[in-house]
């Protein structure tokens, strides 16, 4: 089987290929758009791999929550390769990508979403490697971040090191933490695997980014109230 994932939910984009289990990434260069970044960097890994868009069994691309610019990049380039390929779509949120690739059984992904706030989900690994939410994904300023009950659980994510005030309430309660972790693409396409397998894949036309919170900005006023600048 062949699935080509694309990443770029956050400012660290990616794409990766999984073939039979073997799994090979690129990153995007930084500091430039990933709007022209991934396609070309699609097409070398793809060729680095001999292999073709028409070879591809299915696409998966994180779905969100993320920046939204980032979010309609990665949708738009995978309904437009899937539609050449004529390949169904696998959407991933992109914390449940966060959770597979910190490796917990129980995990809270913790994504800056910026303006104060956090996507916050929690996640349980189940049988064949995929994660299930429990609950609902939520944007929320850190002190109002709900921690899961129990023990045993660990947090990963950026929000860790964005909100110094969420990392001391987490370091308080969780078994361990993996501050470093963003959404990939090599994570995404483990997940987009099981999926397929699953036959989760949707059309093309059906594909659209997640967007947990609608507001992109905040006002003029919110943020000079806030003693910010206009």
């Amino acid at each position: 089987m062949l699935i080509l994932a694309l990443e770029t939910s956050t400012e660290l984009g990616s794409c990766a290929l999984w073939r039979d289990g073997l799994v090979s990434q690129r990153i995007c260069p930084e500091k430039r758009p990933h709007s022209e970044t991934l396609l070309p960097l699609v097409r070398e890994l793809l060729a680095a791999g001999g292999v073709r868009v028409a070879d591809l069994d299915a696409i998966a691309f994180g779905v969100g929550p993320g920046a939204f610019t980032g979010l309609r990049v990665a949708c738009g380039a995978a309904q437009g390769l899937a539609v050449a390929a004529d390949v169904p779509l696998i959407p991933v949120c992109s914390l449940e990508s966060m959770a597979e690739q910190s490796a917990g059984e129980r995990v809270l992904a913790l994504l800056d979403a910026r303006m104060g706030e956090v996507y916050s989900g929690f996640y349980e690994r189940e049988a064949g490697g995929a994660y299930a939410l429990r609950g609902e994904i939520r944007v929320s300023p850190p002190g109002e971040v709900a921690l899961p009950a129990g023990a045993g659980w660990l947090a990963c994510g950026n929000g860790l090191t964005a909100y110094p005030a969420l990392l001391e309430r987490v370091q308080a309660t969780a078994g361990a933490m993996h501050a470093g972790i963003l959404p990939m693409a090599d994570s995404l396409v483990r997940l987009a695997a099981v999926k397929a397998a699953r036959g989760e894949g949707i059309d093309a036309a059906q594909a659209a980014p997640l967007y947990i919170r609608d507001k992109v900005a905040k006002t003029v006023a919110e943020r000079l109230s806030e003693g910010g600048r206009a």
